[in-house]
């Protein structure tokens, strides 16, 4: 059910933590050569310097962002189908890739609401964590990447280690970015992850936007709104036309 307050939300994240990701693993440091790699297409590096989403100056990248739900088969699709495909395509100069979360703030609390229940918010939180502790798109969306193809496994200790393994994500950076302050942190990061979401208008996932105008909707196993087509090849087109127009490149 919805309306799970951040009290509450917060003992289920640190329940489930407790239960998928145990604290006996804190300090343990996953080495992806110890596991077997998954295979999954090359993904550009995130430029150490970019502006503000919908600000531009000359060689400006293009903003794209995908808005999702960790347990959502739609976001699975959209993710796996065209997002992934897309940047693997894309010179890394020329995009700003950002993933957003949709869910509800609770009014007077401050919790969020998932549509999956509290093993989505914790999913959200877990990809929004490796997010910020890495940067760089070829970790943190290809670890979204890795633990979207089985979304249904979505907060199992098993799938976040070997995902965190494969893309040299320390698996006890994840347990402590989601835990610290009580669960208290990766509230705040999901909270304000919805919120943008919130005034960006958007409620489908998996709805992708690029400089802030809906490209493509995934929505009940269908692409959707998506007048430049839903083949990646025509979303890194439009990037590239928007970039090259927008920085005189011919």
């Amino acid at each position: 059910m919805l309306g799970i307050s951040l009290i509450v939300l917060i003992w289920h994240v640190q329940t489930l933590l407790a239960r998928h990701i145990p604290a006996s693993n804190a300090d343990t440091y996953l080495d992806s050569t110890h596991q077997t790699p998954i295979q999954a297409p090359d993904l550009p590096k995130k430029q150490d310097t970019l502006p503000e989403p919908g600000f531009f100056t000359l060689s400006a990248p293009v903003q794209l962002e995908a808005h999702i739900m960790s347990k959502c088969p739609d976001a699975r699709d959209c993710i796996l189908d065209q997002v992934v495909p897309a940047m693997s395509q894309l010179d890394p100069k020329i995009v700003n890739f950002t993933l957003s979360y949709i869910g509800k703030v609770s009014e007077g609390d401050d919790g969020v609401e998932c549509m999956h229940g509290p093993n989505e918010c914790l999913g959200n939180i877990l990809q929004l964590c490796a997010a910020k502790l890495y940067p760089d798109p070829k970790q943190y969306l290809g670890f979204t990447y890795c633990t979207m193809k089985q979304y249904d496994l979505i907060p199992q200790r098993s799938l976040i280690q070997e995902c965190a393994a494969e893309y040299g994500i320390a698996f006890s950076r994840l347990n402590d970015c989601a835990s610290k302050d009580d669960g208290g942190y990766g509230m705040r990061l999901l909270r304000d992850s919805v919120e943008r979401t919130r005034k960006a208008g958007v409620t489908k996932s998996c709805t992708v936007r690029v400089n802030e105008t809906i490209w493509c909707v995934r929505d009940g196993g269908e692409w959707k709104e998506c007048d430049g087509g839903a083949d990646p090849k025509a979303l890194v087109d439009h990037i590239q036309d928007l970039y090259n127009t927008k920085n005189g490149v011919k």
